[in-house]
């Protein structure tokens, strides 16, 4: 983690250019006392009167100076805030984005949006407009007690002991804030959590008519954000009357006291008017200390959230000296691989599990063959995937891409070796032909846009809309319904080429045409070696090998022929998706004839032909 001195250490020119700035302007202020003081003593007193426009000249002067160094320093300040920010901003979020996917599947993507958009900004303000109070605060004070105990340390002794009370009483609210405002972060990091999933899905919320549950669930977090504020105010108006009344009175005290003395004749009135003077430009100070505490406090907590983000480390991590393949030929080999997960439960109820998901999975793909995976939900399926990708790294045994363990290799060169289409169609919001491109959208060409298009039947409705592929297609696919965002992310796959195609269920969303349309384009895809995840049996039929995942072991294994002669699960799945048809044991050779023959789309008819016949 880069520190956050490291940052205002790399911006220390600037810095001293408006520290120095800010001495000069606040030294400049704290002349006028001691032109007062002459004007008074000299002029009114001694009857000085040439001495008068020099002076005045004197209160202009410092006036101007004052002007251009405030413009310096607020100016340099501002700069300096903007640019840590800017800086904190992109490196926390590209150490979130190094981070591996454990810390994703256990971290809300409204806390991580608290952390970089306001957390950062608090951390902004801290080291902008508030550390240049800070920082103005002390040298005000440090040069005005400075002047007044050069002038009369007796009158001194009274602001000193004030501000002593007062950074006293500082520090005890700042302790009693910083708790407080740890706990407005995380709620704040739960109330964007909780918008921003139901934003996200409030087609499905409209679906099942849960407005009222929602906004209820939403207000419950809002009160606690509101009542976490109130306890913060209710810190700060408790406190804050003491700076208050010690600002009142210390002027009053000043000028009684050293009325007292030039009563006596042992202090004159242009002095005792200078002290006066230095005891209201103390004031502020005193009165900003209340507030600089408040919003301080604030950045401190905003810090240490930031801080915990980066503790996280990468679990999945590179080779020091990774293996770089000239050329992916698209081997896939699993040996004797198991995958255990590892679940932390945060909060008071914390746990820590751990969920054999894979045992002992081996399976050999060569170059440009087929593997059909299939087996019930929560069997494995996705997760050969992700340890494929190097998601996850396996908890034993090895994957191996063309015989090199992929934990030897780059993980840039194992990531765009494959071309998935995920299970979960993730859109951005941008045209079609945009989110076709994605992963080579410098070096793609439109022809091979339209090309992949064609392949995935997205041209189909593409070609109708308005805009054609320039048709901005909303947050995550808003508008299209799921088939069309298959096809896009069918096409997006298509598109890159890589050695490597997975599909995880990715046809699920299409009907029976368009499907046996994409499976005719798999067929002809020739040297890339192919993953298809499904549970139809049609998505899966011509593989050179299919798996079937119990549990997350392999239960059966082999070709489409050798499975349905098994009469084992895949058998039974079999006439489970094709029964409705009047499929029977004896009927079930003849009505796989009819399915490699034909399009499964008119299985049912063909069928009733049959059984009619008889």
């Amino acid at each position: 983690m880069k520190k956050l001195s490291s940052y205002i250490w790399e911006q220390k020119i600037r810095y001293i250019i408006a520290i120095g700035s800010m001495i000069i302007s606040v030294s400049l202020d704290l002349l006028s006392p001691q032109l007062t003081k002459h004007i008074i003593d000299d002029v009114i007193v001694g009857g000085q009167i040439a001495k008068l426009k020099y002076l005045l000249l004197g209160i202009l002067a410092i006036g101007l100076g004052r002007c251009v160094f405030q413009y310096i320093k607020e100016y340099t300040f501002d700069s300096l805030g903007s640019d840590i920010a800017s800086s904190m901003r992109k490196d926390l979020f590209s150490h979130t984005q190094n981070l591996s996917a454990d810390f994703f599947d256990r971290t809300d993507t409204g806390e991580l949006m608290s952390r970089l958009k306001d957390d950062v900004d608090k951390i902004w303000d801290g080291l902008s407009y508030v550390s240049m109070l800070l920082i103005e605060v002390v040298i005000h004070t440090a040069i005005v007690l400075f002047c007044m105990y050069q002038m009369d340390a007796r009158l001194a002794i009274i602001p000193t002991i004030a501000m002593a009370f007062c950074a006293l009483t500082a520090l005890i609210m700042e302790r009693k804030l910083g708790k407080v405002y740890g706990e407005i972060s995380e709620e704040n990091a739960e109330l964007n959590t909780v918008a921003e999933e139901n934003l996200a899905g409030v087609r499905t919320v409209k679906a099942f008519a849960r407005e009222k549950y929602e906004i209820k669930k939403f207000l419950s977090h809002n009160n606690r954000y509101y009542e976490l504020n109130m306890k913060q105010s209710k810190v700060f108006v408790k406190y804050y009357p003491y700076f208050s009344v010690v600002t009142k009175i210390l002027p009053l005290l000043t000028l009684f006291v050293g009325g007292k003395f030039a009563i006596e004749q042992t202090i004159s009135l242009g002095k005792l008017s200078a002290m006066v003077e230095y005891s209201n430009n103390i004031v502020w100070p005193m009165e900003m200390l209340g507030w600089l505490t408040n919003s301080f406090s604030s950045a401190v907590a905003s810090n240490k959230k930031i801080k915990k983000i980066y503790s996280e480390m990468p679990t999945v991590n590179e080779s020091e000296t990774p293996i770089m393949l000239d050329n992916i030929k698209g081997k896939i080999q699993f040996e004797n691989v198991s995958y255990t997960k590892h679940i932390k439960s945060d909060g008071k109820d914390f746990r820590e599990d751990d969920i054999s998901i894979l045992d002992n999975i081996s399976f050999t793909v060569k170059p440009g063959g087929t593997l059909g995976i299939m087996g019930e939900t929560g069997s494995g399926k996705t997760t050969i995937i992700n340890l494929m990708s190097r998601f996850y790294d396996v908890t034993s045994g090895s994957v191996k891409l063309d015989d090199v363990d992929i934990r030897e290799l780059s993980l840039k060169q194992v990531r765009t070796a494959i071309a998935p289409v995920m299970q979960e169609v993730f859109l951005f919001s941008d045209t079609i032909s945009e989110n076709i491109k994605l992963g080579k959208k410098n070096v793609m060409e439109e022809e091979e846009v339209k090309k992949a298009s064609d392949s995935a039947q997205v041209s189909e409705f593409a070609e109708r809309m308005q805009y054609k592929y320039d048709t901005v297609i909303g947050e995550r696919g808003v508008g299209l319904s799921g088939g069309q965002k298959q096809r896009i992310s069918i096409a997006r796959a298509f598109a890159k080429r890589n050695p490597i195609l997975v599909f995880d269920d990715s046809t699920s969303a299409l009907d029976m045409e368009t499907e046996q349309q994409i499976q005719e384009q798999l067929e002809h895809l020739k040297g890339v070696t192919k993953i298809i995840i499904a549970h139809r049996i049609s998505a899966v039929r011509n593989a050179d090998e299919i798996i079937l995942l119990k549990e997350g072991r392999i239960a059966e294994r082999g070709t489409h022929n050798e499975l349905m002669s098994a009469k084992g699960m895949y058998y039974q799945t079999y006439l489970a998706q094709y029964g409705d048809f009047g499929i029977t044991d004896e009927s079930a050779d003849n009505a796989d004839t009819v399915l490699n023959d034909g399009n499964a789309g008119n299985l049912k008819d063909n069928t009733n032909v049959k059984l009619s016949d008889k």
